[in-house]
């Protein structure tokens, strides 16, 4: 997204003539599939030669044959891009005609107030708002919420964790989520507030979070990477069996509620590889139990998934967390049980 935004900026005046008629060309996300390894090398060259933007996969390195890519391919490179496509028999299709306009829609927000607006969480929010929403959450629920400053970012913006704790039982678990690894994926905080809106408000009525935060105290980061993510809304451009195990039975509970298919496994193997996440630094505390989750969307909209599938990807994300959470305290320990 942040290449998608600075290309917006530098191309968006461009108009070329065509079939005899003035029109604007618009910037696109074009959607290929490579059929032979020389349509693999072409695509390859024309992610780093041209001026585009790699949406899927992460990588140019992971483009392989019979696998999906998403190109970004701004206005004055489209008809160059394009014509090389055509001349190697590369065939395609337009999976978005004016992401331009799909950026300004997600940027728009009503308020930035939760307490104002029933759609606070159904909308996408800037590193601000989210600040802003932090210290106002800890406000309203100052026996339930802490805010924890754990740190700086490299440019120094405050990295802040909220617990969540209802009593001072001892020994209890923990839990941690952290969302905002790549700045891009503006879903991932949008689950978090998304979460800790949920928990707070359904404590006394859903047994599964009743259940959740009698147990466990839940601590949530929004946004690990804040230097990216603000950038992409101010610039223009060994238990392996037992953790598939607690996956599977969420991914099959999101299926049978939602009817959507999350594919589970490692996330080497399931999304791509990438290490020095924070999975990776768990692991190597020795968490026994660390979970990656991909949220939507893999499909259509990729990293501009609209404001309006907002609710079903969190409840999907809502669903699985409860679920692996609920697994976690049946493995290390007895539910509390009323007295």
């Amino acid at each position: 997204m942040k290449a998608l935004l600075i290309w917006f900026v530098l191309m968006n005046l461009d108009k070329l003539l065509k079939t005899a008629h003035c029109t604007e060309t618009q910037d696109q996300i074009l959607s290929i599939t490579p059929k032979t390894q020389e349509q693999v090398d072409i695509l390859k060259n024309v992610s780093t030669q041209y001026e585009t933007a790699l949406w899927q996969p992460v990588s140019p390195y992971y483009i392989k044959e019979d696998t999906q890519v998403h190109l970004f391919v701004p206005a004055n490179s489209s008809e160059t891009v394009k014509d090389l496509l055509l001349r190697h028999a590369i065939t395609h299709e337009v999976l978005l005609a004016n992401p331009n306009e799909l950026i300004e829609m997600q940027t728009r927000n009503d308020s930035t107030d939760p307490r104002s607006s029933s759609t606070f969480y159904e909308r996408y929010h800037s590193l601000e708002d989210i600040y802003f929403w932090i210290n106002r959450t800890q406000q309203d629920n100052p026996d339930t919420v802490k805010v924890i400053l754990i740190g700086s970012s490299f440019e120094k913006r405050p990295l802040y964790v909220l617990k969540l704790s209802v009593n001072n039982r001892p020994n209890k678990k923990a839990m941690w989520i952290d969302c905002g690894i790549h700045a891009r994926e503006w879903i991932s905080p949008a689950f978090c507030l998304w979460f800790v809106q949920y928990s707070l408000s359904f404590y006394h009525s859903n047994r599964d979070i009743t259940n959740i935060l009698d147990n466990m105290d839940v601590y949530i980061l929004p946004v690990l990477n804040p230097d990216g993510y603000h950038y992409t809304w101010t610039t223009e451009t060994e238990n392996h069996s037992e953790l598939l195990e607690i996956v599977q039975e969420a991914a099959q509970k999101i299926k049978r509620h939602y009817r959507n298919i999350y594919e589970y496994g490692s996330g080497a193997k399931t999304i791509y590889l990438a290490p020095g996440g924070s999975d990776d630094w768990a692991y190597n505390l020795g968490i026994k139990y660390s979970f990656t989750f991909e949220l939507q969307d893999r499909g259509r909209y990729g990293f501009l998934l609209p404001p309006s599938h907002i609710s079903k990807a969190c409840n999907e994300a809502l669903l699985a967390v409860k679920t692996i959470a609920l697994k976690v305290i049946e493995k290390t320990q007895a539910p509390t049980t009323p007295a």
